[in-house]
């Protein structure tokens, strides 16, 4: 599975928020650059009133939210979602501290085009508290993951990884506020990556630089 494009046409990103947005920020500030290779076309959110929608309309781009509130069903609520990220023609969409999970009509619609981040080396340590389980395991290197969603809980193929030691006086807060910073860097270089070279998906690994 590859990317549609050419290094003329920046790729087209959708980003996916339900806080505050230092990931959108750091992504919206790396598209400044023409040579960067692809621009956020619009910001969704799960929930009204987030700072990632709120930097969104700073930086005069269009945004929509989606809550589950106002469906019948979850079903219901991730067809909308899946409508509302289509309407944009995305080449990606982006999982920015995002918190719900994407049902079957999008993660079928936007298959091998939806990415994630998650604050382990997966396959160690998946589902929502990472370095918390990392640090009670005694593991001496944990960091952040960047990976292709499908339907198991962080289970995609992966893009790329990053390791961030752990230290001796390490609490979850501090880890968690390392892998932070790791995975926002690793983030903004890969999503570049990405829109710049091209991508395909063989089985497992993905392949990038050679499908634009």
């Amino acid at each position: 599975m590859s990317t549609p494009g050419s290094p003329a046409a920046p790729a087209r990103l959708v980003v996916l928020v339900s806080g505050g947005g230092s990931n959108l920020a750091a992504l919206l500030e790396a598209a400044k650059d023409p040579a960067y290779g692809a621009v956020v076309v619009a910001v969704g959110a799960d929930r009204a009133g987030t700072g990632g929608v709120e930097l969104a309309h700073r930086a005069g781009i269009p945004t929509f939210v989606e809550r589950l509130g106002d469906h019948a069903t979850r079903d219901d609520w991730d067809a909308a979602l899946t409508e509302q990220v289509a309407a944009h023609d995305p080449d990606l969409v982006i999982s920015a501290g995002f918190l719900k999970l994407c049902g079957p009509r999008f993660l079928e619609r936007f298959d091998g085009r939806y990415i994630n981040t998650h604050n382990t080396l997966l396959p160690a340590f998946p589902g929502i508290h990472g370095p918390r389980d990392a640090l009670e395991y005694g593991v001496k290197i944990t960091g952040a993951t960047l990976f292709f969603v499908d339907a198991g809980v962080d289970t995609g193929a992966i893009v790329a990884q990053v390791a961030v030691p752990v230290l001796d006086d390490d609490d979850v807060e501090a880890l968690t506020e390392r892998i932070k910073a790791a995975e926002r860097a690793q983030l903004v270089e890969q999503v570049g990556r990405l829109a710049r070279e091209g991508w395909r998906i063989e089985g497992r690994k993905v392949v990038v630089g050679s499908a634009r």
